[in-house]
C-alpha cells in the first residue's frame, strides 16, 4: 500500500455506505473498523440521516458485517433502527488510503502524549512524548475517547516501576509507559493474537519492542506479575468478570476504561461488593475511567 506523496497503481476499493442516525455514527465506526475496514468517513446528509462509509481492500461479508453493526448498536443501547440501510459499492481509481493518510494528523493527548502516524513528521522535545501508531481500529489509535482517558491516567499516576496493560489492542498504552520509563517492567496481553502482532509491531515501530512482554491471552493470577500501575481499556461487560483478576494484579492503581456514563453504577456495585467502595471518576464524553 502506497504512502501519502508515493506513486500508487490504481486499483479497485470496496465500500459499504451505512445510512444511519446521528446517534449511531460512534457505534458504527468501531463495528466496521473490527470488521476489517481500513478506514471510514462521515458523509452528511439532508435530514436526520448521515452516512458513515467503510473502505475495505476484499469484498467484506456483509452479514458478518450487519451483525456486528447491531451488536454495537445493542452495546450502545440503540435501536437496530438507527442503522437504516447498507449498501455495497466499488470505488475505481483513486488512491483512497492515500488521500485517508493524509488527513490523519498527530493528536495531542494530555500534558506529553502526542499520537502521530508512522509518516508524520512531529519532533521528539523534552517535554513531549510521540508515540507512532499505524491507523487502524478506532479504539486504539488514540483519537477515541477511552484511550484518551487511559493516557492521561497514565501520565497522571504512573510511578515508572511497572505496568500491566490488559487487552492491549495496538498496544498503545504499554508503549506510552516503555516511553515514559525506560527500565519499567511492562507487561501486555490480549486474547486475540492478530492484536499482538499489531501491538509488537508497533511497539518495533517506537523503538521499545525490547521493553515490552507482549503474550497472547487474558490476566491470569499464575501467569501475570502485579503491577504498580494496571489497566484495562475494554468494556463493561468484559471488565465486570475479571475485576476480582485485576485487583489481585494491582499492587498501586488500576485503571478501568471503556465504560459509558450508565454502566458506572453497575461497575461501582461490583467494585463495592468486592470491597472497594473509593476511587476518582475521569469523564470524556459519555465515557468514564474508573481509578482505584
Amino acid at each position: 500500500m502506497s504512502k501519502p506523496g508515493q506513486d500508487y497503481q490504481a486499483r479497485i476499493w470496496y465500500a459499504l455506505d451505512v445510512t444511519l442516525e446521528e446517534a449511531a455514527r460512534e457505534a458504527a465506526q468501531y463495528a466496521l473498523m473490527e470488521a476489517g475496514a481500513l478506514g471510514t468517513e462521515s458523509l452528511e446528509s439532508s435530514g436526520e440521516f448521515l452516512h458513515v462509509v467503510a473502505y475495505f481492500d476484499a469484498p467484506p461479508d456483509r452479514t458478518r458485517v450487519r451483525e456486528m453493526l447491531f451488536d454495537a448498536l445493542r452495546f450502545y443501547d440503540l435501536p437496530s433502527s438507527a442503522v437504516r440501510e447498507m449498501l455495497f459499492k466499488e470505488v475505481a481509481d483513486r488512491d483512497w488510503l492515500g488521500e485517508w493518510k493524509k488527513s490523519w494528523q498527530p493528536v495531542a493527548v494530555g500534558r506529553r502524549f502526542v499520537i502521530a502516524p508512522p509518516w508524520s513528521e512531529v519532533a521528539e522535545a523534552p517535554d513531549r512524548i510521540v508515540i507512532r501508531i499505524e491507523p487502524g481500529m478506532a479504539f486504539g489509535t488514540g483519537t477515541h475517547e477511552t484511550t484518551r482517558l487511559c493516557l492521561a491516567a497514565i501520565d497522571k499516576y504512573f510511578d515508572r516501576e511497572s505496568f500491566l496493560d490488559v487487552g492491549t489492542g495496538t498496544g498503545i498504552l504499554a508503549i506510552a509507559a516503555a516511553k515514559l520509563s525506560p527500565h519499567a517492567r511492562v507487561e501486555a496481553c490480549d486474547t486475540d493474537p492478530e492484536a499482538i502482532e499489531i501491538a509488537t509491531e508497533n511497539a518495533r515501530l517506537n523503538g521499545v519492542a525490547n521493553q515490552i512482554n507482549f503474550r497472547t491471552g487474558t490476566i491470569d493470577e499464575s501467569a501475570t506479575a502485579s503491577a504498580n500501575l494496571v489497566c484495562a481499556n475494554l468494556t463493561a461487560d468484559v471488565i465486570l468478570p475479571l475485576l476480582p483478576e485485576l485487583l489481585a494484579a494491582t499492587c498501586g492503581h488500576l485503571i478501568l476504561s471503556g465504560i459509558l456514563q450508565e454502566q458506572v453504577e453497575l461497575v461501582a456495585r461490583r467494585l463495592s461488593e468486592l470491597g472497594v467502595s473509593e476511587f476518582d471518576l475521569e469523564t470524556d464524553g459519555e465515557w468514564i475511567a474508573i481509578i482505584i
